[in-house]
Parts: C-alpha cells; structure tokens; sequence
C-alpha cells in the first residue's frame, strides 16, 4: 500500500477533529492500529497522537489484547519523538508498561523501564507512591513482590543506597521478599563506592530481618572487616554464621588467612589452616600462593617450596600467579637457577607469563648482581610484547645501583622518563643512596634537592640518606635539623636513620652522644638492631673501652639480636689490641660454631695478639 492510500484509510480511521472523540474511542482506535499493523501507521501519520493525554496512554498500554512489544514501542516512540515532548508517557504510563513486560515476562526491558523513573527527577518519587500504582492495577503480590526486588537493584546499581535501603524497609514492613541475590548486589556497590559502613550496616540489617544469607554476601562483609583490620570481628563472624548453616569456603578462609599473613600473626595462621582442615575445606591456588608468600616473608623458603611440591597431591592446578610467587621468592633468596627452571616449567605447562612473572626474575637478577641476566629478561619480556612498567624500572636502576655503576642507573632514570614515566620517590632515593655509598654526595644531594623541586614528597630513606651525608661532613647541626623537618613532614625516622647518627658520630669519635641518640631511639620505641650495636661496640674498641664494648657484646644475646661477622671482628679485634688473647680466640672459636667465616681482619687481629702476647 502506498503512503498517499494509507493517510486516506487513516483519515476514514481518525477525524481530524479528535476533540469529538471520547478518550475510549481514541484508544481504541490506537490499540486496533497497534494490533494490526504495528507502530508505522502511527510514525506516518502522528496527528492522533498529538491529542494523546495521559488517560489515553494508560488505557493503551493496560489494554491486554495488544501485544506488549507492541506497547513498548509505543512507549519508547512517545519517551524518544521531540514533537511529542508534552505528551511524554507519566509515572503512571510507567508503570502499566512494567506490568505488561512483567506479564510477557521481559525482564530486562522491565528494569531499562525503571531505571527511567529512578534516572528522571520528574518522575522519581517515593517506593509507596509506586507500589500504590502497581497495586490499583491489580496485578497480584507477586508482581508488586517483583517491582520491589527490581527496584532496589535499579537503586543499586545507580548508586543510590539511601533509596535502596528505603525500598527494602518498605518491603520488609509490607510483607514482601528482596531476594538475597539483589542484597548482595547492593553490598558489592557499596563495597566498590567505599561505603564500608554502610555496607556493614546493611549486611547487619540482612541478618535481623531474616533474608537467607549466603558464603558469598559473608566472605564480602568479612574482607572488608578485614581491611579495617578488625580481624576477630571477622573471625567472629564467620563463627555465628556457621552456626546459621552458612559454611565457609575456600575463598572466605583465603580472606581470613591473608588478612593474619599481613599482620604477620603467626597463631592465627595456624589457627585458620586448622579450621579449614577441621571444615574439610581444601586448599586452592590462590592459598598456596598466599602461604608462599607467607613462608617466604619470614625467610623459610624450604617451607614454600613444600607448598608447591604439594599442589599436584591435592589435585591443585597452579596459576601463573602461584608460579610467580615461588619464582620471586627462590629469586630473592639468590637462587636463580631454580628461580629459572620453575619459569620454563610454568611455560611449558602452557601458562603465559606477565609483567609481574618477568619483574620476579629480574628483581632475583639485579639482587644477585647479575645485571647481563637482568637485561635480557627485559629483552625478553619485550619480544613478547610485555612492556617494561615502573616497577621493573626501578628494580633495574636498583640493580645498577648495588653494583655501583651509577652511570648506568642515571642513563637508565633518563630513559625512563623519556618514556613518560614520572621519576618516583623509590628511584630518587635509590639513586641518591648509591651515590652516597660511592661519595658522590654533591651529586646525591643535588638530586635529592631537585627531587623536592619537582614535586616528589622525600620518603624515610632520601631523609636518611641526606643524614648520612652531613654525618660524613661532619655537619651534625644540619643532620639534626633533617630529622627535625622529616618529622614535620609526617616521616617518622627509623632504626636506619638512627644508625646513620650514631655511625656518624663514632666515627668522629664522639661516643657520648653515640649512646645518647640510642637511647633517644629506645625511648621512641625503634629497637637498636644488629648494625647499631657493631658500631657502638668497634667505636668502643677503638677508643680503648673493651670492657664497654663487651657489655654491648653480651647485650645483644639478651635481646636475640644476631651477632654477625663485622661484629664478631670489632669485638675480637678489640680484645686482641688490649692483649686479651685467649677471650679473643674464644670468640673466635665462637664465632667459628655459629658458622661464621672469619675474614683477613679477624685473622690478622688473632696475630697480633699473640705477638703482643709474646713481646
């Protein structure tokens, strides 16, 4: 038919003059053209339309003989036609055409329809003024059971919580179910928005209303616990909801177990392996990585590795994050070898590696001083179109840096930047303290000043390194005055920075402020380590107080501080000077049990004791 027949036969249909014909007619008029030929009669000819009121527009959408596709199209005509703005379809209009999709079960078009009201600020209103619609509709309590589900989730997902929560108020007070799937969808917003008590607050409201809540709505609440460091809140938790037959699984265990590894607690560890064996909950990938990584934090690599030999007999299929970790772990401790026989396993099992896999190797490289190696994993990685990130950067600039080649890691920093990276807080200070330890402290200095002209907030260890400078000059009035600005900055000196002060000061001689500035540390709650008390004790020697240094030697035991080889070497060294060979060869003895090397100078020290003895 052509468009010139079809506006006579729509003309018969409608008279111009719309005004003669009652609200019923109208509609009805409408719906036939709807249920026979559709939308298109209506696009091409709209002059009915224009004289559409609201009334209209219910009777048409309610009307049950027309198809609620065809209602939907109508629907969306009138929302989207720019010369149909007056008569855009009401709140009301709204919610028949949610009825008619909740009939013809067309859910997803049912929720874009609501998150028109939600979205529309003439339109947004109260749950109740909504509900009252969908009610005088008739359309049963499962319909206005399912409007409220859905528009919570619609509340949800636009971020709207407060909304949301009102709506499951409202449905708890009517008698109505939200389902828990929706409940968890709010969470996981609230979660994502950083509304952390809000969502607390809700998953509480969760539990005293009833709703039947499962692992995956407790494993969120619990790791969010966790994050705010309320661990036996979280522990807790999982205990009552237990006895609420909500078992755990692996991945809410997993929450808890990493949560005890960053807190570095040791009972509590042991405490959640055990309850995962007592529940028979079997360990996964992502737990023996996380107990790899326990292990080896606290420098029992052994242990690790048992962890990953025992992946195959509980039928684990490891990641490339499990392999990543034993690979970073084996490439710490320096053993590279094996660090790089578990890589070729992991890519003959068909894994891929990322930046992270690769960043391992090259952080076990550059630690080992084996900087050929280092750059042609970056090579590598490369190749394989993996490209070089902050991290591995820095990790190279700290390679070159260990090995002294300091023209290398200031290339390298220069590079780096070309590339758009933004030099860090973690390359100035790197850099900075390799210049330091080869006594290019103009150098150090410079960058370090440039480094806060550029921005960059100095961290504990450029503070430190700065220190370490003026104690080497000699300026201790501007050493003092750093640790004075580092702590109006927020920077908190530490242990390092102490032993930097107190080097400084032994090497000058001055002994007293040495013990003074320990005590200062002791007093701010920084336990002196290994380091402060081998200089104490070689300063001690040096100016003939042996019985001082001994005191200090013995010290150490008390508080379980490791006594290495440089302080085994002042102490023996010490002795030998004042003529005490046999306490000097009975710590050498000592020293030899612990399975220390003694070096030249503990040698050559032992020697001359014993002329000294002679003479």
């Amino acid at each position: 038919m052509s468009s010139q027949k079809t506006f006579k036969t729509l003309k018969k249909l409608f008279p111009t003059d719309p005004t003669l014909i009652s609200n019923q007619e109208i509609a009805k008029k409408i719906s036939k053209t709807l249920i026979n030929s559709g939308l298109q009669p209506l696009k091409s000819t709209p002059s009915l339309l224009f004289n559409l009121n609201p009334h209209i527009t219910n009777l048409v959408l309610s009307n049950p003989l027309v198809p609620p596709l065809s209602c939907l199209s109508l629907f969306n005509f009138l929302q989207t036609n720019p010369s149909l703005t007056s008569h855009k379809p009401n709140l009301q209009a709204h919610v028949a055409i949610i009825c008619r999709l909740y009939q013809a079960k067309k859910f997803a078009q049912m929720k874009i329809v609501l998150n028109g009201i939600v979205s529309n600020d003439i339109l947004r209103c109260p749950v109740s003024e909504i509900v009252s619609l969908a009610e005088d509709e008739r359309k049963g309590v499962k319909f206005v059971e399912t409007l409220c589900d859905m528009l919570f989730r619609v509340y949800a997902d636009n971020k709207m919580f407060e909304e949301a929560v009102g709506v499951f108020d409202y449905a708890e007070k009517k008698g109505f179910e939200i389902e828990e799937r929706s409940c968890f969808v709010l969470l996981l917003a609230l979660k994502k928005c950083g509304q952390v008590d809000l969502c607390l607050r809700f998953f509480d409201q969760m539990v005293e209303k009833g709703v039947q809540i499962t692992v995956h709505s407790l494993t969120l609440v619990m790791n969010e616990l966790c994050k705010r460091g309320e661990v036996k809140k979280a522990k807790a938790l999982m205990g009552e909801m237990a006895g609420r037959q909500v078992k755990p699984n692996v991945v809410t265990y997993n929450t808890l177990l990493k949560a005890y590894i960053e807190r570095k607690d040791f009972e509590g560890v042991n405490e959640a392996l055990s309850l995962m064996e007592k529940d028979s909950v079997g360990y996964n990938a992502a737990t023996c990585t996380l107990l790899i990584d326990w292990f080896g934090s606290c420098e029992k690599i052994e242990d690790a590795e048992k962890v990953f030999e025992e992946i195959h007999e509980r039928g684990i299929e490891p990641d490339v994050y499990l392999y990543t970790s034993i690979i970073n772990w084996n490439g710490r401790v320096g053993n590279m070898k094996r660090a790089l026989f578990l890589f070729d396993e992991l890519t003959q099992r068909g894994l891929v590696p990322n930046v992270h896999t690769y960043g391992a190797l090259i952080n076990g490289a550059c630690k080992g001083g084996q900087m050929k190696m280092a750059d042609i994993l970056v090579n590598e990685m490369q190749s394989k179109g993996i490209d070089v990130n902050q991290v591995v950067f820095n990790t190279l600039i700290d390679g070159y840096c260990r090995k002294g080649m300091m023209d290398e890691a200031l290339r390298l920093q220069d590079f780096m930047e070309g590339k758009g990276f933004q030099t860090d807080v973690f390359t100035y200070s790197t850099i900075a303290s390799g210049l330091c330890k080869l006594n290019r402290n103009e150098e150090a200095k410079s960058l370090l000043f440039t480094m806060e002209e550029r921005g960059v907030a100095p961290n504990v260890v450029c503070f430190t390194t700065l220190i370490d400078i003026f104690c080497k000059e000699g300026n201790f009035v501007e050493a003092k005055q750093v640790i004075q600005e580092m702590e109006r900055k927020g920077e908190r000196p530490n242990t390092v920075t102490y032993n930097a002060l107190i080097d400084g000061y032994i090497k000058k001689g001055k002994m007293k402020e040495a013990h003074k500035l320990k005590k200062e540390m002791e007093d701010k709650g920084l336990m002196p380590d290994t380091y402060t008390y081998s200089s104490l004790i070689h300063g001690e020697c040096i100016d003939g107080k042996v019985d001082e240094a001994l005191k200090l030697f013995h010290e150490m035991y008390q508080r379980n501080l490791t006594r290495n080889v440089v302080t085994y070497t002042a102490m023996i060294s010490g002795l030998s000077k004042d003529g005490r060979t046999d306490e000097a060869f009975k710590l050498y003895d000592e020293m030899k049990r612990e399975g220390l090397t003694p070096d030249d100078r503990v040698y050559h020290s032992l020697v001359g004791s014993l002329h000294t003895a002679k003479s």
